[in-house]
């Protein structure tokens, strides 16, 4: 299930798998550096129509501060060593000792997360395809799975922005449309458990931190 919430004023959150309740208990101090750092949020006009995408000026307000609190960029690769264990003499028992073994090389790889601190993975969709977080799903998944993190948060917009992106014109709303990376897109994959067993925290950037 998906619980939405919407504190504090200037986010929208929508907590998978019980993801806003894992961060507030067990992981306070990274919870607390990511609150910081939205209610420190403030996005100006100029800064939606300037070119740039996910490398605008937008994502480096998040590097100014999680940065300093230590969180980093982490990218990920491993192998899977398979082994072979032949049966013994009764039936359902194995030998300790393999008979064979199988390296798959680059079993896990190319997956990065912007920011991961502790247990606690943090990526930010400002404005890219919504195909896009097929990627960032998967790759904490992966994460999850192999025992990295156990929780995820994805900051991305709110469907509220299209009302700036409406008064700074047609071009702005154009490049911001409907196939790129808004907290609706996401939903619907978190609703359809894309992010296998790790929960994830999606937080919807609100009309609250556009400043003139």
């Amino acid at each position: 299930t998906t619980e939405i919430y919407t504190l504090p004023y200037t986010t929208l959150f929508r907590s998978s798998i019980h993801a806003l309740e894992i961060l507030s208990e067990a992981f306070p101090e990274e919870w607390n550096d990511i609150q910081d750092c939205l209610e420190a949020l403030e996005i100006t006009k100029d800064e939606i129509t300037r070119a740039g995408g996910n490398e605008s000026s937008i994502p480096k307000k998040f590097d100014d501060v999680l940065y300093p609190r230590g969180w980093r960029e982490i990218r990920i690769s491993g192998d899977l060593l398979v082994k072979f264990f032949p049966r013994g003499r009764s039936r359902g028992r194995f030998l300790d000792t393999p008979f064979d073994e199988k390296m798959i090389e680059g079993f896990i790889d190319g997956h990065n997360i912007d920011f991961i601190k502790g247990k606690v993975a943090f990526d930010l969709e400002w404005n890219s395809k919504d195909q896009t977080y097929d990627r960032d799903l998967l790759a904490m998944r992966t994460y999850f799975d192999c025992q990295i993190i156990e929780v995820g948060i994805i900051v991305t917009r709110s469907e509220e922005l299209n009302d700036v992106f409406r008064e700074l014109g047609r071009a702005i709303m154009a490049k911001y449309g409907a196939s790129t990376t808004h907290i609706d897109k996401l939903h619907y994959r978190l609703k359809s458990r894309r992010n296998g067993g790790c929960p994830i925290l999606a937080v919807g950037i609100r009309k609250a931190c556009i400043k003139d």
